[in-house]
């Protein structure tokens, strides 16, 4: 993991009607690293992602991707700059294919024609990456034609995954990624982010479930009220006694 910062929020704001959403929030990620980003339900987790991939402006501060300016871009641009999200929900076309799903977002970032009405060779570029993407994500041959809306949720989660792969971005947030996932199926998604971050990738993560954080992070970062509360080593940010006393309530 390099200490070269690949994405950094300097004194990052967002005030709505005159209240304080995200308060002076500040830090950079290496280039390699894997963050968990933890806290209470309205910490600002999700709206600190919305402002980083451009779904929300912010008020204060700035964001930079390798060292240039993002604060003011559209999401198309910041997409197109690096910046890969999934979401709390799924965002998948349930009507199309795994393999088309992912061959879409293959073709945005080749710049090959997108087209639903023609049928492509499976042996073209954009083809060739999306099996590429599907293998990692460990989504087999024999699903690669099953309908995104038939998948179980966690494979949906899987190919959520597999199609920000396709688009190679530098840094990949992914927003509450278990959420909804049968217990059956969260180790092998874990599995599957585990292998994203080893890589090579740069992934930030909100997740409710602190033991799977803590089990695959190199830092934690904990918000509470809109602030940045602590952001150190797991073992170390659970043993931080301001974190127990804001976030989770009594000692582990």
């Amino acid at each position: 993991m390099s200490d070269l910062s690949v994405l950094e929020l300097k004194g990052l704001g967002l005030s709505i009607g005159g209240a304080r959403i995200i308060n002076d929030v500040s830090f950079s990620v290496p280039q390699g690293q894997m963050l968990g980003l933890i806290g209470p339900n309205g910490a600002g987790k999700t709206t600190l992602f919305n402002l980083i991939s451009g779904l929300m402006m912010p008020t204060e501060g700035e964001i930079l991707l390798r060292g240039k300016s993002l604060s003011k871009q559209s999401i198309e641009a910041r997409s197109r700059a690096g910046i890969g999200r999934t979401f709390q929900t799924s965002s998948l076309f349930p009507g199309l294919s795994a393999f088309e799903n992912v061959r879409l977002a293959a073709q945005v970032k080749i710049g090959g024609e997108i087209s639903l009405f023609k049928f492509p060779t499976r042996k073209d570029e954009a083809s060739i990456l999306t099996k590429q993407c599907l293998d990692e994500v460990g989504l087999a041959q024999s699903q690669h034609e099953t309908l995104a809306g038939v998948l179980s949720h966690g494979d949906r989660r899987k190919l959520e995954i597999a199609m920000l792969l396709a688009m190679d971005p530098s840094v990949i947030l992914l927003d509450e990624p278990m959420a909804g996932v049968a217990s059956a199926d969260v180790p092998g998604l874990v599995e599957v982010i585990r292998g994203v971050h080893s890589s090579g990738r740069t992934v930030l993560m909100v997740e409710h479930h602190i033991e799977i954080v803590l089990g695959l992070v190199d830092k934690v970062a904990v918000l509470h009220h809109g602030e940045l509360l602590a952001l150190d080593e797991p073992s170390k940010v659970m043993a931080n006694e301001t974190v127990q006393s804001a976030y989770l309530g009594e000692k582990p």
